[in-house]
């Protein structure tokens, strides 16, 4: 167990970060392989059909996310207590409401995927390609939402390496399939746009199987037995109800971010196409300094749970300073190469001399903030631990709802124009780092901490 171990705090937190790490940019990767593969062999069209789907899939997500979320925190606390019985039971009652609401999904979105599409706005050039698509996602969400759930599941018993591995496979599977079935490779049919579909499934359901065979021959804490098939098939619906209370507001800051983000890309077209390249080629960057700070942020909250649920509360500012420091030097250490070599970063995503220079200039200005970012989620991530939820996010909503968005609408339109977009991240981030740290140290270390479960 994670608070167990005789290694040093930082020794276990970096053991446990490095593979979450690696998981979340695999993650990334698999979204952007499959669309080279479908822009590349198909064309601009199925690539514009699958990301039709996107804001469906990402609300979908959301949604399994802050589900996710909520248990790990609960499966964080039992495994803590070396209460094995008590994660199975909040295990196989996530994993059941993850197949239900799949499979409402599944059926629903099955029977409606074109009146879904139109609503989406997707345009009559494409609509049949991404029907077609659309579908075939959608009756997939039952295996998907447990593809999601035990991945993150595995996280709470501190387990980093088995969802890696997944993870891994998944993508291996998806980089055969997809182009065998756009081309249709040693006799198979070729599907065109809906290749990357049916190479989505493949990938899940390989995985799954994997995942059972090998959690049940290496005996680990979540492999499948009478007890998760009990909670599975009778889920705890008190427990259900507090892993909803956990998570929902997880996956509610999900989608208001998301939708924050479409305002601002409507602020970033008004200045040009130049613009919207330099937006497009800055977030590809952000991105992937941010992966370090949210992994950081996510084993600071399993690594405070499963010390509230040992009753080693004491332990918390140790895991704290720990993950504030740990960001400091990775999300530190990143942000210093990428200022070092920013042409060169960028111009990997551009090659026109004065979009690289814009998207240099916009990047100068706010990434240094993600180090803010980063320190804030720590906060919130520890708060989470407890079953703190709602300051949490009330807190991050009000940064973005009252700082980024009036900001980013505010400044564009004075001199700073473009660059004040970015002027209004930055100071969003800095807010809520304030905001979330202060409520930390005033408010939230003066309550008693107790174990939900």
């Amino acid at each position: 167990m994670q608070f167990q171990s005789t290694r040093p705090l930082w020794q276990r937190f970096a053991l446990f970060l490095v593979p979450l790490m690696a998981s979340n940019i695999l993650q990334a990767l698999s979204g952007t392989v499959n669309s080279i593969y479908v822009g590349q062999m198909i064309g601009v069209e199925a690539l514009a059909a699958t990301a039709t789907f996107f804001p469906i899939m990402f609300f979908l997500m959301s949604f399994l996310i802050g589900l996710s979320a909520g248990s790990t925190v609960l499966i964080g606390q039992a495994w803590g207590a070396r209460n094995v019985e008590k994660v199975k039971q909040v295990a196989g009652t996530t994993l059941a409401a993850a197949i239900v609401l799949g499979l409402v999904v599944a059926i629903v979105g099955g029977i409606w995927t074109e009146q879904i599409m139109t609503v989406l706005g997707a345009p009559e050039n494409i609509r049949q390609l991404a029907v077609g698509y659309a579908r075939i996602v959608l009756i997939g969400m039952p295996g998907f939402f447990l593809f999601l759930v035990v991945t993150s599941v595995l996280r709470g018993v501190g387990d980093t390496i088995t969802p890696l591995f997944s993870l891994m496979l998944s993508l291996a599977v998806g980089l055969v399939v997809t182009p065998a079935l756009i081309q249709g490779w040693i006799g198979l049919p070729q599907l065109g746009v809906n290749a990357a579909a049916v190479a989505m499934i493949a990938g899940f359901t390989t995985v799954l199987v994997f995942l059972f065979v090998y959690m049940r021959v290496r005996n680990m804490p979540l492999a499948p037995d009478h007890v998760l098939l009990r909670a599975m098939l009778r889920p705890d619906i008190k427990l259900l109800g507090l892993i909803l209370k956990l998570g929902i507001p997880a996956g509610l800051q999900m989608v208001i971010s998301s939708i924050a983000g479409i305002v601002v890309v409507g602020l970033v077209n008004r200045f040009g196409s130049d613009a919207t390249a330099a937006y497009g080629a800055l977030g590809q960057v952000m991105s992937y300094v941010q992966f370090p700070a949210m992994s950081i942020g996510i084993a600071a909250s399993i690594f405070a749970a499963q010390a509230i649920g040992a009753r080693q509360v004491d332990q918390i500012g140790a895991i704290t300073r720990t993950a504030l420091t740990l960001n400091l030097i990775i999300t530190g250490g990143l942000i210093i190469l990428a200022y070092l070599f920013s042409q060169h970063v960028v111009a990997l995503f551009i090659t026109d001399p004065a979009v690289v220079d814009l998207t240099e200039t916009l990047l100068h200005v706010m990434l240094w903030s993600i180090l803010c970012f980063g320190w804030s989620v720590v906060f919130s991530g520890i708060m989470r631990a407890s079953g703190t939820v709602y300051a949490p996010m009330a807190l991050s909503l009000a940064c973005i709802l009252c700082i980024e968005l009036p900001g980013a609408i505010w400044l564009s339109q004075t001199s700073l124009g473009l660059v004040g977009i970015w002027v209004a991240y930055a100071a969003s981030f800095t807010m809520m780092l304030v905001l979330q740290s202060g409520w930390y140290m005033l408010v939230w270390r003066r309550k008693e901490i107790v174990a939900l479960v």
